[in-house]
């Protein structure tokens, strides 16, 4: 050998960390727990030069193959990066110092914690993890979303896109991963997406898919302050359309499924020669009960947001069954013009646009004057025709059983809506 002779390169030393396996955990590290393991970091960064046989995928963050990472892989990855777990956190012995440093450790015994800390995959990724078909797939990504407290010193990188928070949800978790919400990670979608056509898809999809009903969507927009964009709002409205053709579908398989008597469905009520009363979606004339289904999107600052009311410490929508104040008035007792209550529009009765406080006082106002004239209204929403349509049914039917007991209904006149 002389002084012309080729060096030839370096071996990469033998890695001290265990063979790769199918768990993600084994594959993906990040650098603190490669330090548990006796990996500096300097030699981490040598095993991932061109060549080598590891990849940095973010900061901080390894693939422990040259492969190019699978979508678990990124996800791992990505959580990694946002929490920052110890080998221990990931339920790793950590390489004790002496001989046998350089060979495996085994795996600790007993339930591992958390291994990310309190953050949770957010946005279209965790709409793909929930199974929407109106989400790419999680490879075709260009950026994850993960929700992180808002005091968390890290900042988006690479395909790492960070979302803070003041108050973190309870994450669901998939496949032992932490995912947000259905509501707030289509909130977190929605943030990033510009076209109104894939806004209305991923809304209708949320909704018609049964992962949580309109209200609790809309309320997530508005927290987000996104109802501020004429294309999510646009979206909305298509949303709420949805939304209430559920819920009506949801309330006539209640009646016919459950062997309640058929009422007359979707009607105005109206005093004979007097005032409108309002419109209700179901109606027993011969026992004076109607059904009305509360399907108000709630916004900004509005109560339908959950806000109380004037004298109450719960929404309207938590009371499920007014029953009648005063029964047995004579109609001609209850008309007037200086009636509260008099002449209230309908849910769906054209008009002027009203306020959400205007339409929440037109809602109490024509609830109480119903039960002035003796009719028992029962409150559903779709929340809860959706997730206890059984006790729905057992709520109306003894709204109806409990009609013989009751004085008298004054007389209205119905009229299809």
């Amino acid at each position: 050998m002389n002084n012309n002779t080729p060096v030839s390169p370096r071996p990469f030393p033998p890695s001290p960390l265990p063979l790769l396996s199918a768990d993600v955990r084994s594959r993906v590290l990040s650098s603190a727990q490669l330090r548990e393991y006796g990996v500096p970091a300097g030699r981490a960064a040598a095993r991932c030069r061109a060549g080598g046989p590891w990849q940095q995928l973010l900061p901080g963050v390894f693939l422990l193959h040259a492969g190019p990472p699978t979508a678990e892989e990124r996800l791992h990855a990505v959580l990694l990066y946002a929490g920052r777990p110890t080998a221990a956190a990931a339920g790793e012995v950590p390489v004790q110092p002496g001989p046998s440093a350089t060979q495996a450790t085994a795996p600790a015994t007993g339930p591992a914690p958390a291994p990310y800390s309190t953050v949770m995959v957010t946005g279209l990724a965790a709409l793909a993890l929930y199974g929407f078909a109106s989400a790419p797939p999680l490879l075709a990504l260009e950026r994850i979303d993960v929700l992180v407290p808002r005091t968390r010193r890290l900042r988006s990188t690479g395909y790492a896109r960070l979302i803070r928070a003041h108050v973190l949800p309870l994450p669901e978790l998939i496949d032992g991963r932490p995912v947000a919400p259905v509501a707030r990670a289509v909130a977190d979608a929605v943030a990033h997406l510009s076209d109104a056509p894939s806004v209305v898809e991923v809304l209708t999809e949320a909704v018609r898919s049964g992962h949580c009903d309109p209200a609790t969507v809309v309320r997530e927009l508005s927290q987000s302050g996104l109802l501020s964009r004429q294309h999510v709002v646009d979206a909305v409205d298509t949303l709420l359309t949805e939304g209430r053709a559920l819920a009506e579908g949801r309330l006539y398989e209640l009646v016919r499924s459950y062997g309640l008597p058929e009422p007359v469905w979707n009607v105005d009520l109206r005093l004979p020669g007097g005032p409108h009363l309002g419109g209700v979606d179901a109606y027993w004339p011969e026992r004076a009960v109607a059904i009305e289904l509360d399907t108000r999107a709630p916004r900004p600052g509005g109560r339908a947001a959950g806000r109380p009311g004037p004298g109450r410490d719960f929404p309207v929508s938590d009371l499920p069954v007014s029953g009648p104040a005063v029964s047995g008035l004579p109609a001609s007792g209850l008309a007037g013009p200086d009636l509260p209550g008099s002449d209230l529009p309908g849910p769906d009765r054209r008009g002027p646009a009203l306020s959400d406080d205007e339409q929440w006082s037109a809602t109490v106002r024509k609830r109480e004057h119903l039960e002035l004239l003796g009719i028992t209204v029962v409150h559903l929403t779709p929340k809860k025709l959706r997730e206890s349509l059984e006790q729905q049914a057992t709520v109306v039917r003894t709204a109806l059983m409990a009609a013989d007991d009751r004085d008298p209904a004054a007389r209205v006149v119905v009229l299809p809506r």
